[in-house]
């Protein structure tokens, strides 16, 4: 049987993205809306990654939007679960904005997400 945080590092999720200009703004920069969209899934994964349960978002709790986020770049979304109750967990998710042709790499955002383990009735489970 796995300990809690070999189960916490095993269900670490890294998603690559290009960001094309058809997901940008008049700015030429990364939506906000799709980036929060981006997260919640790489959240989503994660948690259920680490939980191997219907999970479903019921919060997110805070979304830090440090640095915009420019078109013709790589996006990196890291998701870790970083708190565990007894029906919910908690994931972070960091997008990390690397420039194609340089070696630049640097946070851009953060944003704390919240998942409820559920049955086929959709009523709250223990997370195993």
């Amino acid at each position: 049987m796995k300990t809690q945080e070999e189960k916490i590092n095993d269900s670490i999720t890294r998603v690559f993205k290009a960001v094309f200009p058809n997901t940008t703004n008049h700015y030429d920069t990364l939506f906000g809306g799709t980036a929060m969209q981006f997260m919640d899934e790489v959240a989503f994964i994660t948690a259920t990654r680490y939980s191997r349960q219907k999970m479903v978002t019921v919060s997110s709790d805070r979304i830090d939007f440090k640095r915009p986020i420019p078109h013709g770049t790589i996006i990196e979304l890291i998701g870790k679960v970083t708190y565990l109750g007894t029906t919910s967990l908690k994931v972070r998710v960091d997008i990390f904005i690397e420039e194609m042709y340089t070696n630049s790499r640097e946070k851009a955002i953060t944003g704390e997400f919240t998942f409820v383990a559920i049955d086929e009735n959709k009523i709250p489970v223990k997370i195993d």
